[in-house]
């Protein structure tokens, strides 16, 4: 099953990407969807500071649950 990723939704980084200042595991939020393919994802730290934007493509992202979904 492929997921649809919709604006706002809650992703983490499948590898690290220094240049981006990001490591596996980081969370980001959607902020513009150029396609299913490709997003514009914001980074923000604890205090809600964006520290990165970068245009991710699907196979580098992991979209986050934060509510059950039927099986």
């Amino acid at each position: 099953m492929t997921d649809s990723f919709e604006l706002l939704d809650v992703v983490a980084v499948l590898h690290d990407l220094p240049a981006e200042k990001l490591r596996k595991g980081s969370l980001g939020t959607i902020v513009e969807l150029f396609d299913n393919q490709t997003f514009l994802v914001e980074f923000a730290d604890p205090d809600g500071v964006p520290y990165a934007m970068p245009i991710l493509a699907q196979d580098q992202v992991l979209k986050i649950y934060q509510t059950p979904v039927e099986a």
